[in-house]
């Protein structure tokens, strides 16, 4: 089992003359989730979000796995997930439904089914004929024993973050 560090000298590796494109399609990516946060002040802000973000997140999700598998890159693909619109927006929709649920509970459950259901996208970037509900389901059969790991490799970002928060990004 690969260490936090060990996992980020990897994507580091596999980043190797793609900077450029995956720097641009992050741009693209964090653009329009900032655009849908800034639209939430109006009414029609929130309906925005919910239509995009799904593709969104699954176009970003498809890129990440090109760049892991060493595969060509492009700014097309972070349109990916509006191929695959319905099951994108089902998968979002639901995923969210059943995280505020969760965390109804407690704010632990829905941490944990949080790092339950982050390979959604992934895995349904992987296969889109997929149903939302398969791809969340084969998404906590990946994450089981593994979320610990998931949550030290986000928890060895924190300083990034805070850059990132105090760089304006």
């Amino acid at each position: 089992m690969l260490t936090a560090k060990e996992t980020r000298k990897r994507a580091w590796k596999k980043l190797k003359g793609k900077w450029g494109t995956y720097a641009v399609c992050s741009l693209i990516y964090f653009l329009f989730i900032a655009c849908c946060s800034v639209l939430t002040l109006i009414f029609i802000g929130p309906i925005i979000a919910l239509i995009i973000s799904g593709s969104m997140i699954l176009g970003y999700s498809f890129i990440a796995l090109n760049v892991s598998r060493r595969k060509t890159i492009n700014k097309r693909q972070i349109f990916y997930g509006f191929k695959h619109f319905g099951s994108s927006f089902a998968l979002y929709v639901c995923n969210n439904i059943l995280l505020f649920l969760w965390t109804l509970l407690l704010i632990i459950p829905g941490i944990i089914k949080t790092f339950s259901y982050s390979m959604s996208f992934f895995v349904l970037a992987d296969n889109p004929t997929l149903s939302s509900s398969e791809a969340r389901r084969r998404s906590i059969e990946i994450m089981k024993g593994n979320k610990f790991r998931y949550f030290c490799l986000n928890l060895s970002f924190f300083g990034w973050f805070l850059l990132c928060i105090l760089t304006f990004g």
